[in-house]
């Protein structure tokens, strides 16, 4: 919808980001207006495109997506725009005098003939000038939100766009469009480039290759990568800009020169970086080498003593292994716990937090993920936040947007950090992480570095692991309540390259692990649905909702988490008359529905347990991963009510919905830092890029109890022997041995 009006009052704005709440008047309504609107001001006249919402406290309101400033329309509303103070040197006097005067001329004047403005008594020429370039200087203002729409960019970012290129910005991005590249992270190369090159840019122009190079640089992370051989990249650039290569080699020594990307030379490979890709792998080398020298100071005296005490007090008889990794956190700073499932990772958790607190010092815990920090404050009995919670880091992940060097998080108040699912922790989150650590903390990762590696870029646990500059515990035991259960053999099993157990090393060990070998798509479908229907209650009791989790490698195909999603809707939660359901886009949400949240949202607002409760609580943000139920959908207000796992409950707005999927099917990537009871992993063939070692083994080891895989065994035989998972140009590693 569009809407006009006047901006007659302002009841919120965020100067940091330009988020606006504010009453928009016009001859047939009053309207509340909510988003981000740079560059206005109370009395301003505004089109807004956007939709109505109904927010669950504050009533009806229009959400606005995007938006222009108008000229206004009478002479009377003219006349309310000079006077409200946005002209320097006009107040409701002169305002008046103006518009008496040149009526309907009165824009013209101020544009073009300003010097007809000393026709009014107390106008000097220098105060004439002043008002003229006052007004035509919010003209441009008005302009530059509309301007950037053309390259992709947002309101939100409009305003930071304009506070680094000033009153000039429109000039400066005709002058040189690709500077946009520089500004906003993420913008779309291609509009960039198709906008320069019509407007008259030479295929080989300097300003034109750099910004490929840089595009090219941002590119990479995406794939995992930190950094790329400088052949590559300017083989890659050629293809992209069509562009000479003797060019290309000039532009990368001119930002290698102005210190805007950083070459490092390795042996005889030159690897190229992002200035701050480079600046984040350095500092997260050198803040770890410095953590880990610092002195001692939580050292614990008669340690073997307190060891004792504690095993003796849990009545728990500690590994040769676990007794060295609990010693290890003792005598080192820094150290790594690493191992796969049943290896005994949560026992020697456990300890250094009774250890730690029983001579009062602070343990935090803490991962990547919400649902990890979930299961370790499961197992664990304490409290762990994820890493976003812990360093209070705000709205820094925007859709591929990243601020690396220069974000503020909070320092971590503690003697002790644990960070588990460290193998998915990132080369940001990393940075971040260690620019909040104090000297003399102690800081344990734990990981499994044959589990997928993370989303974002970077190898960081595996790269720490490989440097051999940081004590690292490899648990390899499997414990021998571990040992009797067929998933956590089975899983090892793979990892190691080796098929399943057969039917006679089976002997003697928990039915946990079922493998049903099919390679008909429609009878895995089937059999998917009749065992999420009810057939393993008697095995178990187990109930779809409650317990049992489908995963599959991949969203496409007949098998695919999309096609799997909709066949389980409909037979796990079917069209029903009791039952509300809002289609948004393709997809219909239906109350009872299993979700899950699939975007970082800072500021939805969310409420746990009864106000009236002791045990009350409040907050915002939904994180990545996280996985509810739609408990109702409300058409009054256009808004969904989720309950999660944790029991938060939250209200989406109908608009705000793309932040959610349906959760009966979930990639093995996106169940990476969960655990299920029940797990029906489905095998078929897809992309071999897909078909790897370490996603079979990630999927094997989210079972707790039960495990069916439902597979052709020939793709199930390709993934175990396919142990070449694509290596992450990175060069953490490097860094840290490097360092003296």
């Amino acid at each position: 919808m569009e809407l006009e009006g006047q901006l007659t009052e302002i009841i919120y704005q965020n100067e940091a980001n330009s988020y606006l709440i504010g009453i928009l008047e016009n001859e047939e309504d009053t309207i509340t207006v909510v988003g981000y609107m740079p560059f206005v001001i109370e009395g301003d006249y505004i089109k807004v495109i956007g939709n109505f919402v109904v927010h669950r406290e504050y009533g009806k309101q229009f959400k606005v997506e995007t938006f222009e400033k108008v000229m206004p329309k009478t002479l009377e509303s003219l006349e309310r725009y000079l006077a409200n103070g946005t002209i320097k040197g006009i107040g409701p006097a002169t305002a008046k005098k103006i518009v008496k005067t040149f009526g309907e001329d009165t824009i013209h004047v101020f544009k073009f003939e300003p010097e007809k403005l000393t026709q009014i008594k107390g106008i000097s020429k220098e105060k004439a000038k002043e008002m003229a370039e006052s007004f035509v200087e919010n003209w441009e203002l008005w302009q530059i939100v509309g301007y950037l729409e053309n390259f992709g960019i947002g309101p939100a970012n409009a305003k930071n766009v304009y506070k680094k290129l000033g009153p000039q910005t429109i000039d400066e991005i005709e002058e040189n469009p690709y500077i946009l590249i520089d500004l906003v992270k993420g913008v779309d190369f291609t509009k960039i480039d198709e906008y320069a090159l019509k407007n008259g840019f030479d295929i080989n122009n300097y300003k034109r290759i750099k910004c490929g190079i840089k595009y090219s640089l941002i590119k990479i992370t995406y794939n995992g990568h930190c950094c790329t051989l400088e052949n590559n990249l300017i083989k890659y650039v050629k293809d992209l800009l069509k562009a000479d290569e003797d060019d290309i080699e000039h532009c990368l020594i001119d930002l290698s020169v102005k210190d805007e990307i950083v070459i490092e030379k390795r042996e005889d490979e030159n690897w190229v970086y992002d200035k701050e890709m480079y600046d984040a792998e350095a500092n997260i080398a050198s803040k770890l080498i410095l953590l880990n020298s610092a002195k001692n100071i939580k050292h614990i005296p008669h340690f073997d003593e307190e060891l004792k005490k504690i095993e003796k007090s849990s009545n728990i008889s500690l590994s040769k292994k676990q007794k060295e990794a609990i010693k290890a956190i003792n005598t080192n700073n820094v150290v790594i716990i690493t191992g796969g499932p049943g290896t005994g990772k949560t026992t020697i958790i456990k300890n250094v937090i009774d250890i730690y607190k029983s001579y009062g010092k602070k343990v935090v815990l803490c991962a990547p993920t919400g649902r990890a920090a979930k299961r370790m404050t499961e197992l664990t009995g304490e409290e762990a936040k994820t890493l976003h919670r812990l360093l209070e880091i705000g709205k820094i992940e925007k859709d591929n947007e990243f601020t690396i060097m220069n974000y503020e998080v909070a320092p971590i108040d503690a003697d002790v950090i644990i960070v588990d699912e460290a193998s998915m922790v990132d080369i940001y989150l990393m940075n971040y992480l260690l620019n909040g650590i104090y000297q003399g903390t102690k800081l344990i990762l734990v990981g499994d570095t044959d589990q997928l590696p993370s989303v974002g870029p970077g190898s960081v646990l595996k790269d720490i692991i490989n440097s051999e500059r940081i004590k690292t515990i490899f648990l390899d035991e499997i414990f021998r309540q571990a040992a009797e259960s067929k998933i956590i053999v089975n899983s090892h099993r793979v990892n190691e390259g080796e098929y399943f157990l057969s039917k006679e090393e089976e002997e003697g060990l928990k039915d946990d692990f079922f493998y049903i070998k099919e390679k008909s798509q429609d009878i895995m479908l089937e059999q998917i649905v009749s065992l999420s229907k009810g057939r393993l209650k008697n095995f178990g009791n187990y109930d779809f909702f409650e317990n049992i989790q489908i995963l599959s490698p991949t969203k496409k195909g007949m098998l695919g988490t999309k096609e799997l999603n909709k066949k389980l809707q409909q037979e796990l939660n079917p069209e029903d008359d009791s039952k509300k359901e809002k289609k948004i886009g393709d997809i219909i949400f239906r109350e009872g529905d299993r979700v899950m949240q699939v975007k970082n949202n800072y500021d939805i607002y969310w409420e746990k347990g009864n106000t009236l409760s002791l045990k009350y609580e409040n907050g915002t943000g939904i994180f990545n991963g996280e996985l509810g139920r739609i408990e109702k959908i409300d058409f009054i207000n256009k808004q969904i009510k989720i309950l999660f796992d944790d029991e938060k409950e939250a209200w989406y707005e109908f608009s705000d919905m793309d932040q959610i999927e349906h959760a009966y099917a979930i990639t093995i990537h996106k169940a990476q830092g969960s655990e299920f009871d029940v797990v029906i992993m489905v095998v078929t063939g897809s992309s071999s890029m897909l078909l790897t070692r370490n996603l079979l083994y990630t999927g094997l080891t989210r079972a707790k109890k039960l495990l069916i895989l439902i597979g052709n065994d020939n793709v199930v035989k390709f993934m175990i022997n396919n142990a070449d998972t694509k290596v992450r140009n990175t060069g953490l590693e490097y860094k840290l041995r490097m360092i003296s």
